[in-house]
């Protein structure tokens, strides 16, 4: 081999080594300043809650205003069921209120009755004791017989014992109705309760939607008899998805609450970056919560690298431009860099339903004051408070 050739060869190798050295270089200050601060996994998929819609009273199906895909708002009407056995025991039960608002009305009056007739008993036995002491004072000089002085004797022993009876009965009666009104009594109450119950009973015939999200697995059709907690769809908020991503158990050492996260989603590729924080590290590896845990006391055990979930949540401006779907592929990067945040969440979730229950509320209670008012009569409403004489 010539000279010259020999000179090409060694320059060749030189500028080989040379772009060696400067790779190695490159990749070590990229090490040192970006990558080893950085922990990435694409063992990651969207997440989020499934919503279960179940019914807590047994009916039959009579309409469904949803089917699978469709977007529904919280509130929004699902599913009907037959109401006419929940209208009839609304009706029952709102009717027994109203009967025992009129009992307990009685009651009232028993007690205003009975004080009468245990003043009138009193002033016949003071009447009947004047006369026994007249006659006793005047049967000495023979005016009178013994016979009638013993008369009169059994007269204010008879009436004693009627006023003690009267005033027994008043104390009764007066037992049933202390400290209370007709709305306050306690069978009046037990009755009010039976008709709440009854109403509740017969909303639940309509069952709506308690969160905004797209609808899921329904099975529900018309027709079918449900039985209370068969599953008929579920609602998926996709407005409040989050990534679960699941990372080696030698990439954790860095990982913090709080961590700023870069995702790629397959879907959008890498066109489109999302932006999220990691929210929580999970309590362990997945094997271990699996439905059969692995036994590694035996002998042929084989080392494998454990994976932990780690939720990540995500930006809400960013999931309403380009959404996403429960168990897309994510691609996901967490900057370690501040490594001051806590290894466990403490946060506690807000979570958001439909707020119905204070309208319905409402609008029972409302009825129900109008049946104790309507059957209340003239009596008031006010808490007995007289003295027995």
């Amino acid at each position: 081999m010539t000279e010259p050739e020999n000179n090409t060869r060694r320059q060749r190798l030189l500028a080989l080594a040379g772009v060696v050295v400067l790779g190695a270089v490159a990749y070590g200050l990229y090490w040192f300043l970006h990558a080893r601060y950085h922990e990435s996994t694409d063992d990651a998929y969207v997440a989020a809650d499934l919503v279960e819609i179940t019914s807590e009273v047994a009916g039959a199906v009579r309409a469904v205003h949803v089917d699978d895909t469709q977007h529904v708002d919280a509130g929004q009407l699902l599913v009907e069921l037959d109401p006419a056995d929940a209208t009839l025991a609304n009706d029952a039960a709102e009717a027994a209120l109203a009967g025992t608002v009129r009992e307990v009305r009685s009651l009232f009056a028993q007690v205003d009755a009975q004080r009468a007739q245990v003043r009138a008993n009193a002033i016949a036995l003071d009447t009947a004791r004047a006369d026994l002491a007249r006659r006793a004072g005047i049967a000495e000089g023979g005016a009178v017989s013994a016979e009638e002085v013993q008369h009169a004797r059994a007269e204010v022993d008879r009436l004693q014992a009627a006023l003690l009876a009267e005033r027994e009965t008043l104390a009764s009666t007066e037992a049933q109705i202390a400290h209370t009104s007709i709305a306050t009594h306690p069978r009046v109450l037990a009755a009010a309760a039976r008709v709440r119950e009854a109403a509740l009973a017969l909303e639940r015939t309509r069952i709506v939607a308690p969160v905004a999200g797209t609808v899921a697995r329904r099975s529900v059709q018309i027709g079918t008899r449900i039985a209370p907690g068969a599953p008929l769809m579920a609602v998926v908020p996709l407005s409040d998805v989050w990534v679960e991503a699941n990372f080696k158990e030698v990439q954790l050492a860095r990982l913090r609450i709080g961590q700023p996260v870069e995702l790629h989603a397959d879907v959008y590729g890498g066109d489109v970056t999302f932006h999220g924080r990691v929210a929580g590290l999970g309590a362990g590896s997945g094997s271990a919560f699996a439905l059969l845990p692995p036994q590694n006391a035996s002998g042929n055990w084989i080392k494998v690298v454990q994976r932990v979930p780690v939720r990540i949540a995500l930006d809400p401006r960013e999931l309403a431009g380009h959404p996403l779907r429960v168990g897309l592929s994510i691609t996901a990067e967490v900057d370690t860099h501040d490594t001051s945040g806590p290894l466990a969440s403490t946060a506690v979730r807000d979570t958001r339903r439909a707020n119905t229950d204070e309208a319905r509320t409402a609008r029972v209670d409302e009825r129900i004051a109008g049946i104790i008012a309507a059957n209340a009569g003239s009596a008031a409403a006010a808490p007995e408070a007289a003295d027995t004489p």
